[in-house]
């Protein structure tokens, strides 16, 4: 994909080699159709076609991305000698013409364990797997039949896409009809046709999938208008134009963004806080001191709560927070994982936990990482491990720091609290008259009884204002967290010291990082900005 700086829709595409050919015409309208309606769905990100060029519907298929313009990925099952042993010399000529256009050109590797001696049905399944759940959505010409051994078919590759009907070595299958759609379109095979060539037919999750178009397309949308200040993630020595770089611009363009919805959502929660405690301040001023013109204030400061929060939904800045900084967290693993020289893919690993939460993020990684490009293996413990390792100390400590002003300002609101309700007690054993006889006469004592409670609810306020802020940051968990994934890295920087730099280890690397990235999603998700006072 040629460009670097947007996650790509990618469609996979499976059909059935044998299509009669007074359905081609209505066929090949059908899928124009359907990629005209994704790219007008999706004006923001490119769409790319991931397929096998098999004889038949995909090759059909392409011919119609071609005509649209649309970028070609071509998954071969077998290496392309004996691939096109299955070709007739018609369909060779535009299998050759369709691979000679194609972006890039892979055999697909194996998903699952690989027998002793594998035939050509088991690869024809690979390819199929790893179409299926490399793509957002499959588009499948089927007549609409069940899937048969040895299952490698298009009928195979629906299962594939709906049921995760695949057994890979470690983990589960990434995709099920809980986050995947198959747009079927309709193709007759044999006397039984049932209905006209080209009806469509959307199987799976269809808000799943209008979900994972309009967020990829919204981040595709912000990212075109954000600069990243030329920084860089990736050492000097890092091969440049291919997947890492793709990576490393990706992982910048999301960490500015979430950067950018923190510190809108920070402001915003300021904002609400600081309204909340004007409110209350000046609802005791009007009642205790009956100051009537502080309902004006009163009314004021509802009116700016409520803008804070119809901004902070309008700009959906919580929300994009949280999703850009766990995007950003999965490409620098990914970037970090290639740069190492390492085929493990990120979305692997994710819990499923962050699958249900993020769906979007797993489908724009399956789409990033769908290359088998051979790179050389780089020591990553110096850029990554001790990186980290620095950056969660210098975290730590300034999370120790926000935490301790925090638990200050609330100790200091306590003790003026407790020195206040003495003094009260005080004014009204021996001035106030009303517990006991006054022993001290002063002029009205209820001015100063009066005075007493704004200044008590002043502080009421004050600590009101640290609740709702501070609260919100979550300082306890963070300052725990950054210090846990601390002591992590130094154990994996011993560990890279004494064992090497392992698939094992790069494994458990990546996979911690990412479940204490799902950890920090978790509870930050329920930190929204609300009217809460």
């Amino acid at each position: 994909m040629k460009n670097l700086e947007a996650i790509p829709i990618v469609v996979g595409v499976s059909g059935h080699r044998a299509i009669d050919e007074r359905d081609c015409a209505a066929l090949r309208a059908a899928v124009k159709e359907q990629l005209e309606a994704l790219r007008e769905r999706c004006p923001h990100s490119p769409l790319v076609m991931f397929s096998s060029l098999a004889a038949g519907g995909d090759l059909l298929c392409a011919d119609a991305a071609e005509e649209l313009g649309i970028p070609l990925c071509a998954v071969l099952p077998l290496e392309r000698e004996d691939y096109e042993k299955d070709f007739t010399p018609e369909a060779r000529e535009r299998f050759a013409h369709h691979l000679a256009r194609a972006e890039r050109v892979f055999t697909a590797p194996a998903t699952e364990s690989v027998p002793p001696e594998p035939d050509r049905d088991f690869r024809y399944r690979q390819a199929g797997i790893y179409i299926s759940a490399h793509s957002h959505v499959l588009l499948a010409l089927w007549d609409g039949a069940g899937s048969e051994p040895p299952h490698c078919g298009t009928a195979a590759a629906v299962d594939f896409s709906l049921r995760g009907a695949y057994s890979p070595p470690e983990g589960l299958p990434l995709r099920s009809d809980s986050n995947e759609a198959v747009i079927h379109i309709f193709t007759p095979r044999g006397a039984q046709r049932g209905e006209a060539a080209g009806a469509v037919h959307i199987l799976g999750n269809r808000e799943a999938l209008r979900d994972t178009l309009e967020k990829t397309d919204e981040f595709n949308r912000l990212a075109a208008e954000t600069d990243t200040g030329g920084r860089r993630l990736l050492p000097d020595d890092a091969a440049r134009g291919g997947a890492a770089e793709r990576m490393e611009r990706l992982y910048l363009i999301a960490d500015a963004l979430s950067s950018r919805y923190a510190a809108l959502y920070r402001r915003i929660l300021a904002y609400l806080a600081a309204a909340s405690t004007v409110l209350t301040l000046a609802f005791l001023l009007y009642d205790e001191a009956e100051a009537i013109w502080m309902i004006l204030v009163c009314g004021a400061m509802l009116l700016a709560a409520y803008l804070a929060q119809r901004a902070a939904r309008r700009t959906a800045c919580h929300r994009r927070y949280i999703d850009y900084r766990v995007l950003a967290e999965c490409l620098r693993v990914q970037a970090f994982l290639r740069y190492a020289g390492s085929g493990i893919e990120t979305a692997e690993l994710m819990t499923w936990t962050q699958q249900e939460e993020t769906g979007w993020i797993m489908d724009a990684l399956c789409a990033l990482s769908a290359d088998r490009e051979e790179s050389a293996a780089r020591d990553i413990r110096r850029c990554w491990v001790e990186d980290q390792r620095d950056y969660h100390a210098r975290a730590e400590k300034k999370a120790g720091h926000s935490a301790e002003l925090s638990e200050k300002i609330v100790r200091s609101a306590l003790g003026v609290s407790i020195t206040l309700y003495f003094a009260a007690l005080l004014f009204e054993l021996l001035c106030g008259g009303s517990l006991l006889p006054a022993a001290l006469y002063i002029g009205d004592p209820e001015s100063y009884r009066t005075a007493l409670k704004i200044i008590l609810g002043g502080i009421s306020a004050s600590t009101l204002f640290i609740a709702n802020y501070y609260g919100k940051l979550s300082l306890p968990r963070i300052l725990s967290d950054h210090g846990k994934m601390r002591r992590f890295y130094e154990k994996m920087s011993a560990q890279l010291l004494l064992r090497g730099q392992t698939e094992e280890l790069l494994r458990t690397l990546a996979r911690e990082e990412l479940i204490e990235n799902g950890d920090w999603c978790s509870y930050q998700r329920d930190n929204t900005p609300d009217l809460s006072f």
